[in-house]
């Protein structure tokens, strides 16, 4: 079997979702000197790494159908 592994934007989607985590953790401070715009660049990660991680199709399933 030659299945593909996962693929880059993959990874990508899971650092953009390490990086909206990290900036939820800081929401307070960013919330203090980016405003309402921190909110809005949290939803913007979280929603491009969402998607991105759920584009991949990954390996496919060794179970007979």
């Amino acid at each position: 079997m030659n299945d593909p592994q996962h693929t880059p934007s993959f990874w990508l989607g899971n650092a953009l979702l390490g990086v909206s985590l990290l900036m939820l953790i800081f929401l307070g401070g960013l919330w203090e000197s980016l405003g309402v715009w921190a909110m809005v660049l949290w939803m913007g990660l979280a929603g491009v790494g969402m998607y991105l991680v759920t584009k991949d199709q990954g390996p496919s399933s060794n179970m007979p159908d």
